[in-house]
């Protein structure tokens, strides 16, 4: 049985591979955790130098609703990949993925709902 570092450095690792395959570059950062039947992941530095020139030379709102558009439906279409990666190493169903990204920060949020909290193993500290 893993413990609970052990499910989120998995959860980090499969996402940043994702990241890195289907995105073209891997964040700067990454953090995971897991809260009860929640999966938190948050990327920091994941706008591509192509994502940051669009953002910044069309109209604000333009730019940002289409950054959006295109990172959410690259999520949809591997949402079974990403939601079987966690499902793997939580070893619980994935019932919902939610995703957003901030064009003005370049951080983005994935939170998994989980069928149930997942089991895993404490670690005693001295």
């Amino acid at each position: 049985m893993k413990s609970q570092g052990e499910i989120e450095a998995a959860i980090s690792q499969g996402i940043s591979r994702f990241e890195q395959e289907y995105m073209g570059r891997g964040p700067k950062d990454i953090q995971t955790h897991l809260i009860g039947d929640l999966v938190v992941v948050r990327l920091y530095g994941v706008l591509t130098a192509a994502e940051q020139h669009l953002v910044k030379t069309l109209q604000p709102e333009k730019g940002r609703d289409l950054l959006k558009q295109v990172r959410t439906q690259l999520i949809e279409l591997a949402r079974p990949l990403m939601e079987g990666m966690v499902q793997e190493s939580t070893g619980v169903r994935v019932i919902s993925l939610h995703h957003d990204i901030s064009t003005a920060t370049g951080e983005e949020v994935v939170v998994f709902t989980l069928a149930h909290p997942p089991k895993f193993r404490e670690i005693k500290h001295r």
